[in-house]
Formats: structure tokens, C-alpha cells, sequence
């Protein structure tokens, strides 16, 4: 997948959405947010990735000490700005090398790590968009499942022994998804050193099966699963206790 040519896609996408819509308008899917804040959170936080891998940073940064870090007052121009954040990310990518080791907030990766990470930071913000306006969203699948093992990957990461989120799979637990629209299919399961994954069809307590786009927004919390099979509870559980 060509996560950099995807990403500019999406940015335009996320302001196609928004233009001619009031931004003033409330985001029910991040409480306490308007459309132009999230505009604001996502344009600045593509160009904060930028500076990090520009500046090859060893360790975060101050998200107020990111340059062009706010968008014009005018529509066209705040869209505009928005659009020219992820660009300022691939080329920030490409001047310092893909493999260039950097700052993230799971360790140092290679600066592309980035890339695909801000592009699925704005596949999920466009469903938060869609849903504040009531309009549909669409993604294709197979966007929609990397969307899902990134996601997927950062819970691993975030859910290790002692961490927050440890629990949210109890130990000999399993929770089972699978894409309807792809042959993705992802068995996460609880164990004495927090939740693991494999990309494959494994019987489990419980399972979630849907197109590839509302498994995903099932599991970032913005829209309710439509089909769940087994033990309910685990489910709600995992989307309690873990960190969205």
C-alpha cells in the first residue's frame, strides 16, 4: 500500500468534508470539541510528526513549539493549511531518510513509521466528521483493514504488564474479528503479559464480523457494533478498559 500517495488522499478528503459546513459545530465522538478544533488537532498534529522527523528528535515535542502549528482564519485558507500538513509530513519523511530512527510515543521507529500512523489519524477524524455532519463515510476496505491492524498494533503495544489497558482482555479470553468485505481477520487475545494478536481465524469467546470500515469504527469507539457473536461482555469490556 502506498501509505503516502493514501494519506494526501484522505487530507483531502477531510477537507472536502468540511467546506461550506459550519465548524462551530459540536464532534459527538470527541466531547468538548468543535469541527475546527479537530481540524486544528489534525492539521497541527501532521505537522508536528513533520518537525520530529525534520529535526530527528530523540524525544517528544512541545505540541506549542510547532511551527505553523495554526491555521489561517479563512476557510479556504485553513483548508488549504490542512491539506499542506500532510505534505509537510512526507517531505520531512523523504529529506531525512524513511529509515532515519525517530521519536514516537512507543519508542524510536524509522521516520516512515509516521506516515502511515498521522494517515490513519485522519481515516478515523473523517468518521468523526461524518458523524457530526450526517453524512456518510466511506473507506475502502482494504484501507479500512490496515486501518484496523495499525490500530490493533498500537493496543498491543499500549497493553503490556503493568501498563494501562493491560486487562482490557482477561487472561484465557479471546475476541475474534473478521471483515466481511476482505479475508483480514484478526484473533486478539488476554494473557498474564497483556493482550496479543494474530492475523487469522481462531475460535474465540466472542467475535464481531462487518464490512471492514464499521469494524473499525466499532473498535475506536465511534459507532456500535452491529453483529456480535458469543459472550457480549468481553466486548464491552475491551472497549472499556481499553485506551482509545
Amino acid at each position: 500500500m502506498d501509505y503516502a500517495m493514501a494519506l494526501v488522499e484522505q487530507d483531502r478528503l477531510f477537507a472536502d468534508q468540511l467546506a461550506g459546513h459550519d465548524w462551530s459545530a459540536p464532534v459527538p465522538t470527541c466531547p468538548g470539541w468543535t469541527l475546527n478544533q479537530l481540524l486544528r488537532h489534525l492539521g497541527r498534529g501532521h505537522r508536528w510528526a513533520a518537525q520530529i522527523v525534520r529535526e530527528r528528535r530523540d524525544e517528544a515535542l512541545d505540541p506549542r513549539q510547532v511551527e505553523g502549528g495554526k491555521p489561517p482564519a479563512d476557510e479556504p485558507g485553513a483548508l488549504g493549511w490542512l491539506r499542506d500538513s500532510g505534505r509537510a509530513l512526507l517531505a520531512a519523511v523523504e529529506a531525512t531518510g524513511p529509515r532515519t530512527p525517530v521519536w514516537t510515543f512507543l519508542g524510536p521507529k524509522p521516520a516512515g513509521w509516521w506516515i502511515r500512523r498521522r494517515l490513519h489519524e485522519t481515516t478515523v477524524h473523517r468518521a468523526d466528521v461524518a458523524i457530526a455532519l450526517d453524512t456518510p463515510y466511506e473507506l475502502a476496505p482494504g484501507l479500512a483493514a490496515d486501518a484496523i491492524s495499525e490500530w490493533i498494533d498500537l493496543i498491543v503495544a499500549e497493553t503490556g504488564p503493568g501498563q494501562r489497558g493491560s486487562d482490557s482482555i482477561e487472561p484465557g479470553v479471546s475476541l475474534h474479528l473478521h471483515a466481511t468485505d476482505t479475508d483480514a481477520e484478526w484473533t486478539l487475545r488476554g494473557g498474564p503479559d497483556g493482550v496479543t494478536c494474530v492475523p487469522e481465524h481462531v475460535k474465540s469467546t466472542t467475535a464481531l464480523r462487518g464490512p471492514a470500515s464499521e469494524l473499525l469504527l466499532a473498535i475506536t469507539g465511534r459507532r456500535p457494533a452491529t453483529e456480535i457473536h458469543g459472550d457480549e461482555s468481553v466486548w464491552h469490556q475491551f472497549l472499556e478498559r481499553t485506551p482509545l
